[in-house]
């Protein structure tokens, strides 16, 4: 999955220093000069990939229908909890569902869901 990111640096941080997701790369955007193109380990091998358009004025992100509604990512209960704290502790709006699903926007506003299953689980059902 590739999203945008307005401004680099605030990504990085966000992603990489409050929810903990390794930055593995930064290159320029071969399709966009002046862009660049960047990856987080969200973990279970995968990578959420950003690309910035500087100049382009792309708007804010919007949740229309066809498009993305939200990212969820599989973390450990334990992971879940320190998260939750430090969303909490920088003021991220957020809400809880069901006791395992925290959901919250990027600051691009994009949706996010840390989900406490292991991967392939949902509530505790195999979903995969």
């Amino acid at each position: 999955m590739a999203l945008i990111s307005s401004d680099v640096e605030r990504t990085i941080k966000f992603y990489q220093e409050l929810l903990e997701f390794p930055l593995t790369e930064i290159i320029e955007n071969r399709d966009y000069k002046g862009s660049s193109h960047f990856f987080f380990d969200i973990g279970n091998g995968n990578l959420l990939a950003f690309f910035d358009f500087p100049g382009l004025d792309l708007g804010p992100y919007q949740e229309v229908f066809g498009g993305l509604h939200h990212i969820a990512i599989s973390v450990d209960p334990a992971t879940w909890e320190r998260l939750r704290g430090k969303l909490e502790m920088a003021g991220v709006p957020h809400q809880i569902e069901s006791g395992a699903s925290i959901y919250f926007k990027d600051p691009d506003g994009a949706r996010l869901e840390l989900l406490a299953d292991q991967l392939g689980e949902m509530y505790g059902a195999r979903v995969l």
